[in-house]
């Protein structure tokens, strides 16, 4: 009878909180078998399985069962399963989510100052992003989502982003003059691309192969890898290295599943969280050179630019940043060395 009462008491506990986070932070037992509870975290994310980024949120999962010796894991639901990027950040602050990858444009609804990213031009090179993101900007803005529910854990590289034409290479900003570019339905990339003379054209990206086929478009921007996982080079065959944009991905857990966890809880998932930014870096790193030889391989001219012309044109649009506190970020990102 005492047993019976036990498991009941024990099983309405774990009811209680499961009905607290919704879902977001849950118990069950754990490997190790009876009486052992097993937190687990549920993470939500649109990407496939191979993505480099998944497979360093499951490095991020191995890692966090075994600096919790098994009392803490974490469930992956990759493919959009629980939602858009957009739905996933809602139910980390409902609380019916705990953690979800996104890209920082997307977290800009719910952080204006994470817009400085989605800004051409203001990082130099890959190491100039990576000092900025590990410094004082970018741990500024892990933790500026705080009065939203949502606490940064990490970044994830997600390249840069290139233009690729049909037509003729661009090796200067003055070669985009007449060009239709596709860019995303964003008011900065639509700015950009006017600032150099082409003419910005809003299109979803699923209709985008067939935009370049049929001449709609005459060329778009995005990182080597998805200009060949979506058979682009089939099209375009100039890829031009100008690096415009540096806009990463965003680790993040809701503060409804954060603040339920015990220091040395929280110390285990940000160290797994900074171990897997780590090893999905160096993933990233080689699926990008793996794309440009294969685009390459493809017919392909891939062309390495002086990025300083286009910065150039692009000037003015830095200048008449209003925020103030993105224009705050600028002057400290062009302050890193």
């Amino acid at each position: 009878m005492g047993r019976t009462v036990s498991s009941f008491v024990g099983g309405v506990l774990v009811g209680l909180l499961v009905a607290t986070v919704g879902f977001a932070l849950v118990l069950r037992s754990g490997p190790g078998g009876a009486g052992e509870r097993q937190i687990v975290l549920k993470l939500g994310h649109g990407l496939d399985t191979g993505h480099p980024v998944h497979k360093a949120m499951e490095f991020m999962k191995q890692r966090l069962e075994e600096l919790s010796s098994g009392t803490m894991t974490i469930d992956i639901y990759p493919g959009a399963v629980l939602g858009s990027e957009l739905q996933c950040i809602e139910q980390l602050q409902n609380g019916s989510l705990a953690m979800t990858k996104t890209s920082t444009a997307v977290v800009e609804n719910f952080i204006p100052a994470m817009s400085v990213f989605s800004l051409p031009y203001i990082f130099r090179d890959g190491d100039h992003f990576w000092k900025v993101l590990e410094g004082e900007v970018g741990h500024h803005l892990l933790e500026a989502g705080e009065l939203r529910f949502l606490h940064g854990l990490c970044y994830y590289d997600a390249g840069s982003r290139n233009f690729y034409t049909t037509k003729r290479p661009i090796r200067t900003p003055d070669d985009l003059k007449g060009l239709k570019i596709r860019v995303m339905n964003s008011a900065t990339a639509i700015e950009m691309v006017k600032s150099m003379g082409g003419a910005p054209t809003p299109i979803s990206w699923g209709e985008l192969y067939s935009a370049l086929a049929q001449g709609t478009v005459d060329g778009a921007e995005n990182n080597p890898p998805s200009f060949t996982s979506n058979k682009h080079y089939e099209i375009c065959k100039h890829f031009t290295l100008d690096g415009h944009t540096r806009i990463p991905d965003i680790l993040m857990i809701g503060t409804k599943a954060w603040d339920r966890l015990s220091p040395l809880q929280r110390e285990w998932v940000q160290q797994a969280a900074n171990e897997s930014s780590a090893f999905e870096r160096e993933l990233w790193h080689a699926k990008t050179s793996e794309a440009l030889d294969q685009a390459r391989s493809e017919g392909v001219h891939v062309y390495e630019v002086d990025a300083a012309l286009f910065a150039a044109k692009v000037a003015p649009m830095l200048e008449k940043v209003e925020h103030p506190e993105v224009r705050e970020l600028l002057r400290k990102i062009a302050e890193v060395r």
